[in-house]
């Protein structure tokens, strides 16, 4: 008996090394919070089966369980394949993302009065255009200033056409959805100060991010429900606001988090998902404290921290300046929209739309917040083709040192036809260059 089950440990071992490769910590994190994400989304999501699926609370389980499993699939592709590839992808990506975001300004699907999702044909799933978009420019912005390192400071060749990207992708979010377009906009700016940017060119920046904003508050769909937002949290921090005055899902957030004290009420046992909209989603961080206490909410940011530094550490020891800019791009990006997810639940924050990475139910963004792990742990593989380059370059070694005779007698032909790699002109050494981590 003992004897098989050792097999059957080894043989699991064995399967989790030959196909979760990368950084072990990140996996360790990603597999601790969708347990926990399954937990919550079956707990949150009673009060939604009730009111539409007359208490079927099993066919939200299951149906996140699905979105999950197709998330580790997205994740294992991605990182199955080198991170380099994903520097020409995202072109296309970029320039596809600039009609559907305004496609989906005049003629996505409302809610909330604001235009965030078209609808999928023939599988009849919403699709959030800000997520692709999100994905395509961090990814972009890494590459070109990857290929830009050796003239960065070249305002118009250089940093000319990333700030014009830059204003262009966060101004066409903003229109609809303020919260990710400056979230967007301000992993950006990390990305451009890590990316050896100079202090003159970041404040361009910032002065064209201002000047979006201005203009997505004063056209957008969003404008007057942001301003609204921003004049209750300041209410509530200067105490000008009484807190039946504050707006209703953060009243039922306190309490949520009032109930659930250190150790919680116990798993399942949640009164405030009947109360808090979208507990599933953007309000998920309060039924956890609320169920399993302030101990366990401690546990899930320290969870979240540790991801950011995985992400930085992966970066650091990326080969390449494009590899160390991705990684520290998307890990930022996820851990700061967490953060202020957070941030929204406890009132550090004004109230957004922004979900939970890895813990809200949701449909697309799961799948492309596992493309971005899978990016991520693509790059803490590290660069593939090099890899392979030093293991030929061990093998020649030990057949020259076995057979030294034999090998000085072999004339090297010069090869007409010279191997193409990819991109090696253009994604520098990361011997060369140094970025600012």
């Amino acid at each position: 008996m003992l004897y098989g089950q050792a097999i059957v440990l080894i043989r699991m071992q064995t399967w989790i090394k030959n196909n979760l490769k990368g950084d072990p910590v990140i996996w360790t994190i990603i597999i601790l919070l969708s347990v926990l994400s399954i937990l919550l989304v079956y707990s949150a999501a009673s009060a939604p089966a009730f009111r539409s699926k007359d208490g079927d609370t099993e066919y939200y389980l299951i149906k996140h369980c699905i979105l999950i499993g197709f998330s580790f699939m997205a994740m294992w592709v991605a990182h199955n394949i080198n991170y380099i590839y994903y520097s020409k992808i995202s072109r296309f990506a970029l320039l596809l993302c600039v009609p559907l975001l305004i496609y989906t300004y005049f003629k996505g699907i409302t809610e909330n009065e604001a235009s965030r999702w078209i609808m999928i044909p023939f599988i009849n799933q919403t699709f959030q255009t800000s997520d692709l978009a999100k994905l395509a420019l961090i990814s972009n912005l890494a590459s070109m200033l990857a290929k830009r390192q050796q003239n960065i400071d070249d305002f118009k060749k250089s940093l000319l056409p990333i700030l014009i990207w830059c204003g262009v992708i966060c101004g066409l979010i903003a229109l609809s959805d303020l919260s990710t377009a400056m979230m967007l906009f301000t992993t950006c700016l990390i990305i451009m100060f890590i990316g050896r940017v100079s202090i003159n060119s970041l404040l361009k920046l910032i002065g064209i991010g201002v000047i979006c904003l201005g203009l997505s508050l004063i056209v957008g769909q969003r404008g007057s429900t942001a301003v609204k937002r921003i004049e209750k949290w300041w209410g509530m921090v200067s105490g000008t606001t009484a807190p039946e005055e504050l707006d209703y899902q953060v009243q039922q957030s306190f309490i949520a988090l009032a109930k659930g004290k250190i150790f919680g009420v116990g798993s399942g046992h949640s009164s405030q998902t009947y109360h808090l909209p979208v507990a599933y989603s953007d309000y998920i961080f309060a039924i956890l404290n609320e169920e399993y206490g302030l101990i366990m909410g401690v546990v899930v940011v320290f969870l979240y921290l540790l991801l950011l530094y995985r992400g930085i550490k992966v970066a650091t020891n990326s080969d390449k300046a494009f590899g160390g800019l991705l990684s520290v791009g998307l890990t930022f990006s996820l851990v700061i929209q967490s953060m202020i997810n957070m941030m929204v639940v406890v009132g550090l924050v004004p109230v957004t739309g922004l979900s939970l990475p890895l813990l809200s139910m949701g449909g697309t963004s799961l799948l492309f917040t596992g493309v971005s792990l899978g990016i991520i742990l693509s790059v803490s593989r590290g660069d593939l083709r090099e890899q392979a380059r030093e293991n030929q370059f061990v093998v020649q070694e030990e057949q020259e040192e076995a057979f030294p005779f034999a090998m000085d007698e072999i004339e090297e032909e010069p090869s007409s036809i010279a191997p193409k790699t990819l991109m090696d002109d253009e994604l520098l050494d990361r011997g060369s260059i140094e970025l600012s981590l």
